[in-house]
Order: C-alpha cells, then sequence, then structure tokens
C-alpha cells in the first residue's frame, strides 16, 4: 500500500466536508459524503487485509516527508502508520461512521441546515482518520484539535436551543484542559528525544530508551502522564467527564459518532499508540485504576437518568472506563478489543435511541415511553440486540468476550484484584440500569401523547446491520485481530463464572426491582436524588472553578476598565496640550516668530525708516548734520 493510498483514507472526507460547504441542496450533500466515506471505507478495509498479513514481531510500514527542519540538523517527518492497530482503527471508524452517515440521509431529511451538517460530519470524519493513520506526535495533535473543533459544531449544531450551546461550548472547554497536558507531553517528549515520529527504524520516539528524568520522575513516566490528560479529556473520564453526557444535545447522529466509534475512542486509541512510553514510565496502574473508578462511578449515575441518550452517555463514559482498565492490566490487545465491541453495539444503541425517539415525536424521557415494541418492532429488536451486547450476555454477544478478557487480564495480576472486582461491579450495574431502561421504554402500555411509528428504512436498515456485528464480532475478533494486536487469549473458569454472574445477575435484579411496577407514575427505587443530580459534579464545579473562573472574569473586567480609564485620560490630557499647543504655540511660535511675525517686522523697520522722509528740508538738513558729525568721530576713532 502507498502513501497516497493511506492519504486519501482522511483526505477523501476533508474534501467531501469542502464541497459540501459549497452546497445548499441537503441530499446532494449527503450523497457527496456518503460517496467520499464509502470510498474511504474501502481503502480501510484493503488497509485492514494488508495490516492482517503482518506478523505481531513485524515492524510497522511508515510513510514519512520531510515537513520542517529545526536547528542544523533536526527533521520533523509527517506521514502515516500502518499496523494491525492502525488497520483495524481505520477499518472500524470507517465502516461505522459509514453507516452512521446513510442513518443521517434519513434522520435530518426535514432540517435546513442539512448540507451544513454533513460538511461538519465529514470534517469531523477527516480528523478522526487523520488521527488514527498519522506517524507524528505533533500531526495527531493537529487531527486531534480538528476533531475537538468539529465536535463542537455538531454538539452545538442546533445551537438555536440554549442547551445545545452551552454543551457545545462545554465540551471543547473541557476538553481544552486535557489538550493543554497533551501539548505539553509533545513539546517534553521533543525536548527530550530530539524527535516526534513513532516508528522511524529504531529511532522513532516510540522505540528509543527515554532515561531521562524530570522533576525527579523518569520522563517517560511524565510524558506519558501528560499524554494520559489528553485521553482523559477526550475519553470522559474522571474527573473531566462532565462533558460527555451533555453532549446528548447535539442530533442523534452526533451522539452515535462521538460516543461509539470517534471521538471518545481517540483517547483510548492514543494511550493505545503510545502504550511503550506508558510501559516504560510504569504508569499504567494509573490509567487501571482511573478507569476502573471512572466505569463504578458513571454506572451508578446511569441509575438515575431519565432521558434515553443521556443514560447511554454515562453507559459510555463506564465503558469508556472498562478499556482504559483494559490498556492498564491487559495491554494494547484487551482495551481495543472491547474498543472495537464496544463501537458496534453503542453505535447500534445510540442509533436505535434516535430511531425511538423519532418514532416518539422527538420524545426522551423513558417515563412518557412504554409499549415500544409493537409499533417499532424492527427498531426495538436492534435495540435490544445492542442491549445485550452492553450486559455482556454470556456467550452470544460480541461484549462478552471483550468484556470477560478485561477481567481476566485484571484477575492474573494480584496487585489489579481490586481493579477487577470494581470492574465487575460496574459491570453488575450496566445490566441493572439496561434491563431498566428496557422496562421503560418497551413493556406495558404506551405513555406519551402520540401514536408512536417505525422509522424509515434508511434509518432501520443501519440498525440491522449493527445488530448482526454487536452479535457475532466478538468471536470474529477474538479469534483473528485480536492476535494481531499481539494479545494471548485467557479464560479463567473463575473469570467466566464472575462473567456471567454479574450479567444474569444484574438483569434478573433489574427484573425484580422494576417488573410490575406503575412505570413512570410511581416512584424509582433506585432513581435517589445523588444519582438523579449526577451526585453533584456540575454544581461542585460551578461552585469551585465556576467561581474561580467567575472572579477570574471578574478581575479581568475591572483592569480592562482600568485600562480604558487610563487610556481616555491620556487620551484627554493630549488633547489638552494639544488645544494649548495650538491656542498659545501657535500665537507665540508661529504668530510672533515665524513668518508672520517676520512680515511684520519687516514692515515695521519700512516704517521706521520711511517716517524721516516727510519732505521738509529742515528735517533733512538736521540728518545730514549728525550724519557728518558721525563719520567725523568715526575717522578720529580709526587713527
Amino acid at each position: 500500500m502507498s502513501t497516497t493510498t493511506l492519504a486519501l483514507i482522511p483526505l477523501l472526507p476533508l474534501l467531501a466536508a469542502a464541497l459540501t460547504c459549497a452546497l445548499q441542496n441537503g441530499r446532494r450533500a449527503a450523497g457527496v459524503a456518503i460517496v467520499a466515506m464509502l470510498a474511504s471505507c474501502g481503502l480501510a478495509l484493503s488497509a485492514l487485509k494488508e495490516a492482517c498479513g503482518m506478523k505481531p514481531t513485524d515492524d510497522p510500514l511508515t510513510f514519512d516527508f520531510e515537513w520542517l527542519t529545526v536547528g542544523n540538523d533536526t527533521v520533523i517527518n509527517f506521514g502515516f502508520v500502518l499496523d494491525p492497530l492502525t488497520g483495524v482503527m481505520a477499518a472500524m471508524v470507517t465502516f461505522v461512521g459509514l453507516l452512521i452517515f446513510i442513518y443521517s440521509a434519513g434522520y435530518m431529511k426535514e432540517d435546513e441546515r442539512m448540507a451544513r451538517f454533513f460538511c461538519y460530519l465529514s470534517l469531523f470524519a477527516a480528523g478522526m482518520l487523520g488521527l488514527v493513520l498519522v506517524n507524528n506526535l505533533l500531526l495527531l495533535f493537529m487531527c486531534w484539535e480538528i476533531v475537538g473543533v468539529a465536535s463542537y459544531l455538531l454538539i452545538s449544531f442546533w445551537f438555536h436551543k440554549p442547551e445545545a450551546a452551552a454543551a457545545g461550548k462545554k465540551a471543547f472547554i473541557v476538553t481544552r484542559i486535557g489538550d493543554m497536558g497533551f501539548l505539553i507531553g509533545i513539546l517534553l517528549a521533543f525536548k527530550t528525544t530530539g524527535t516526534l515520529t513513532l516508528y522511524d527504524s529504531g529511532q522513532g520516539l516510540l522505540e528509543l530508551p527515554i532515561g531521562a528524568t524530570v522533576l525527579g520522575l523518569k520522563a517517560s513516566a511524565m510524558i506519558s502522564l501528560l499524554l494520559f490528560m489528553g485521553a482523559v479529556g477526550k475519553s470522559g473520564q474522571l474527573p473531566l467527564h462532565v462533558w460527555l453526557p451533555d453532549a446528548m444535545e447535539g442530533p442523534t447522529p452526533v451522539s452515535a459518532l462521538i460516543h461509539a466509534a470517534t471521538m471518545v475512542a481517540a483517547g483510548v486509541f492514543l494511550v493505545a499508540r503510545t502504550m511503550p512510553l506508558f510501559e516504560n514510565g510504569g504508569t499504567l496502574p494509573v490509567v487501571a485504576w482511573t478507569g476502573a473508578i471512572t466505569a463504578l462511578i458513571a454506572a451508578f449515575i446511569a441509575l438515575g437518568q431519565y432521558d434515553i441518550k443521556r443514560i447511554l452517555a454515562y453507559s459510555t463514559v463506564s465503558q469508556l472506563g472498562l478499556m482504559m482498565v483494559g490498556l492498564g492490566v491487559g495491554g494494547v490487545a484487551v482495551g481495543m478489543f472491547h474498543l472495537l465491541t464496544h463501537a458496534f453495539f453503542k453505535a447500534l444503541l445510540f442509533l436505535g435511541a434516535g430511531s425511538i425517539i423519532h418514532g416518539c415525536h422527538e420524545e426522551q424521557d423513558i417515563r412518557k415511553m412504554g409499549g415500544i415494541w409493537k409499533p417499532m418492532r424492527v427498531t426495538s429488536i436492534a435495540y435490544l440486540c445492542g442491549t445485550a451486547a452492553l450486559v455482556a450476555l454470556p456467550f452470544v454477544t460480541s461484549g462478552y468476550y471483550s468484556k470477560d478478557q478485561i477481567l481476566a487480564a485484571a484477575w492474573e495480576e494480584p496487585l489489579m484484584r481490586p481493579v477487577f472486582w470494581i470492574a465487575a461491579a460496574a459491570s453488575l450495574l450496566t445490566a441493572v440500569y439496561m434491563t431498566r431502561q428496557c422496562l421503560y421504554v418497551f413493556a406495558g402500555e404506551y405513555r406519551g401523547c402520540k401514536t408512536p411509528h417505525e422509522s424509515p428504512v434508511t434509518m432501520t436498515t443501519p440498525l440491522v446491520i449493527l445488530a448482526l456485528f454487536a452479535l457475532g464480532m466478538g468471536m470474529v475478533l477474538e479469534k483473528s485481530i485480536f492476535a494481531k494486536l499481539q494479545g494471548k487469549l485467557i479464560h479463567d473458569n473463575f473469570v467466566i463464572a464472575v462473567s456471567m454472574a454479574v450479567a444474569l445477575g444484574g438483569i434478573a435484579l433489574g427484573w425484580l426491582i422494576y417488573r410490575g411496577r406503575a412505570l413512570g407514575q410511581a416512584a424509582d427505587p433506585l432513581a435517589v436524588t445523588p444519582l438523579v443530580r449526577k451526585l453533584w459534579f456540575d454544581e461542585l464545579y460551578a461552585a469551585t472553578v465556576g467561581r474561580l473562573w467567575a472572579l477570574a472574569i471578574v478581575i479581568f473586567e475591572q483592569l480592562n476598565e482600568l485600562l480604558h480609564f487610563v487610556r481616555d485620560l491620556a487620551v484627554l490630557l493630549a488633547d489638552r496640550i494639544g488645544n494649548a499647543f495650538a491656542v498659545g504655540g501657535d500665537r507665540k511660535l508661529i504668530d510672533t516668530l515665524a513668518f508672520d511675525g517676520m512680515c511684520n517686522r519687516l514692515r515695521s523697520a519700512g516704517h521706521a525708516v520711511t517716517r524721516p522722509q516727510n519732505g521738509f528740508l529742515p528735517g533733512y538738513l538736521r540728518l545730514i548734520a549728525l550724519g557728518a558729525v558721525a563719520l567725523g568721530l568715526l575717522v578720529s576713532w580709526m587713527k
């Protein structure tokens, strides 16, 4: 595979973004975007085929070109890398993204700004694919920021809604906190190693041993922790998870794109791509513990939510935590295995939720649903398949195989046994809150005002395709691509028993709690105030960071007013001085000493000279006598 072929994978969606930006017709824009994504998907699958032919011990294929020279001998290369990790990520992003694009053509067909929506979608896909393929940490950061900007545009797409505009700003600002750490990590990596190329025939950033220390820590440890800050922001890990549930204010295809296959997966991919730095720095336990705590807390909060998309959002936060656990305890293979399976079943769930919302006339509160099973049979079956994969129903879903490997890897490490039990508890809660949601949505009688209806075929077809992948991809990935990511299969009987117990036990527990209840009317036993209020994270930030930010704004405004006062005072003084110069200076300097003054002096001198010449003879004789006397005195003085 050539450099041009790899480059076309992100460049085709980027070209589509440029073209659709100039289009007004939404259907034409959708067609351009879908065709570009389809072509990228074909190229990505071709790259995956080549990557799968590589052995685990083979060096990655790199395609670099010189971009910038720093000093006399430091060269920064831009280019692409192809290995099993890149292959599976590019194929997954393009395939799931293509299905979301097709779904969006039906979901957004009534929106007046449909063409602009597909422009943003294409830009988002281009940034994500570039992030996956690049072989340079600086170029990765550039694509990372493209993803961030595009996510802001998509989340706040319906900016006429104050909640959507606020959610877009919140996502952009919160992720910038993590991105600042990412940027500092890049600078520290370049200062320490002199290169930002990831793979470079043994001289790349991920290939060089880093023995330097920074602030008493190994440089590799400091760099990996700073990079992890970027991953924490992008992948919604505690404490920077607060933006992700609010991102539900965007259109449902955006929720699927951000929460399933792309943006939130970027942080997990970053840790997986730079895994040698984490291993060298010994910071993988930090990754594992952060993920475990995130998974558990997000699962608890999901129990108290009633918005169907917000429940799935907190589910995404929890599953991202499990991916971080997989990376921290089992390496690249385990974490990426769950990322891949999650991409399919979570995209299915979000698109299914969008279909339900569309069929229920834009209703998102599960308390106002119920009885959806009968009028929306295709959507319901597909959604239940995604739910089964999310709760890891044993042996028949993809989620079971990937979650089993995470738990097995944690159980194998004695020091990680607490992480194992935390991850198991989070998995139990996942089964509980998804059973709760399904009973609210599908069981009983419909509690809304208007009769629900099935979505059009452009929306249900992607659901059927994703449902097949959600059920069957786990076994396929475990026996093929999982090995390509240098993973080893772990099947511990105790871990299998725990996996089955938490999945089936959670379903049974949720069924016992909610079966037969007057859903939507009686009080929800699990939706206690702390969980409904999301453990007051937003209020905590508002009372601390928010107040500090407000104080900083007040101080800035006061300084700004002071600067304006100083500026106005300076202008006033300059004006007064100018007026004084204009009044006094002009009259005294110009009128007296310059042109006007000289003319007056010449005129006065002329009058003085002509005054004695009055025409009277006695006057002339007196002047002649005075002249003669003066001349005589001058001659006698000279002698």
